[in-house]
């Protein structure tokens, strides 16, 4: 794997990808952030060495370098995901890359679903911890030990100092944002009722099929972190109604610009 992520820095890094300071992973219905972006370079996923390439219609398949609030960041415009065939170190191998260009911090968005019925879809909710339920983890292969600490701390996940900042700035722009636990499943179905009863109950808030995978391995590298996800639909067992993924993508899409604004806003503190 070193050698596959030395391959894919340097091309990378030969297209004009200058020591970004911030990374940035995209997910379904957001990627209007790119309009806010400086744009210097960018790399098709099919054309970076060792990369995978996204296959959900919904995520593009980009990697975007450029200014934004006044650092240099680099955006996955589209991620990969464990339900689309590919292994958890294929998932997290972008995250592997964009450290290695430099960043030191990683940002993460997502669409999830409102496990915790105080939570209303439209919101925004702030991940304070999660529960890694896609049955592997992204360390769990042979060398992974010359790569980082082969037991990676996740006594805190989440770089607390970025959650506050988040919240501050929520308040001041009048943005709901909740703070809550994100359970990622495998997918790509949708939970059942008693799955439904089955997070709320472990302690889930909100349940989606991506982003732990990347937090983990940004944990492995000593990485700030930080994640928010966007509620499109509300998940009550006992009101559960067939779902609509056009109506999933269009509630991300209308949450976007509080998503946006958030970034944007914490970008310049950072």
């Amino acid at each position: 794997m070193i050698k596959q992520i030395t391959e894919s820095t340097e091309y990378l890094q030969s297209k004009g990808f200058d020591n970004p300071e911030i990374g940035i992973i995209l997910g379904t219905g957001l990627g209007q952030l790119i309009n806010e972006i400086d744009i210097i370079a960018e790399a098709s996923y099919n054309h970076i060495p060792n990369f995978p390439t996204a296959t959900v219609e919904f995520h593009k398949g980009k990697l975007i370098y450029g200014n934004l609030a006044g650092k240099k960041v680099v955006v996955m415009q589209g991620r990969f995901h464990i339900y689309e065939g590919y292994t958890l170190q294929d998932v997290t191998f972008p995250v592997r890359i964009m450290e290695k260009l430099g960043i030191k911090t990683l940002l993460v968005s997502n669409a999830a679903g409102a496990v915790n019925l105080d939570f209303k879809k439209g919101e925004l909710m702030l991940i304070d911890d999660h529960l890694n339920l896609q049955g592997g983890s992204p360390l769990a292969f042979k060398g992974v030990s010359e790569l980082g600490e082969r037991f990676a701390d996740m006594s805190a996940p989440y770089d607390a100092d970025i959650n506050s900042k988040f919240e501050s700035i929520a308040k001041a722009q009048n943005i709901t944002l909740h703070k809550g636990v994100y359970a990622s499943v495998v997918g790509p179905q949708l939970e059942t009722r008693a799955e439904y009863r089955m997070l709320k109950t472990i302690g889930a808030d909100a349940v989606g099929m991506s982003t732990v995978p990347e937090i983990i391995v940004a944990n492995h590298l000593k990485l700030k972190v930080a994640a928010v996800s966007v509620l499109t639909d509300e998940c009550d067992p006992d009101n559960l109604k067939p779902v609509d993924i056009s109506e999933i993508i269009a509630m991300a899409e209308k949450a976007e610009p509080d998503m946006i604004t958030l970034f944007k806003q914490l970008i310049k503190t950072l």
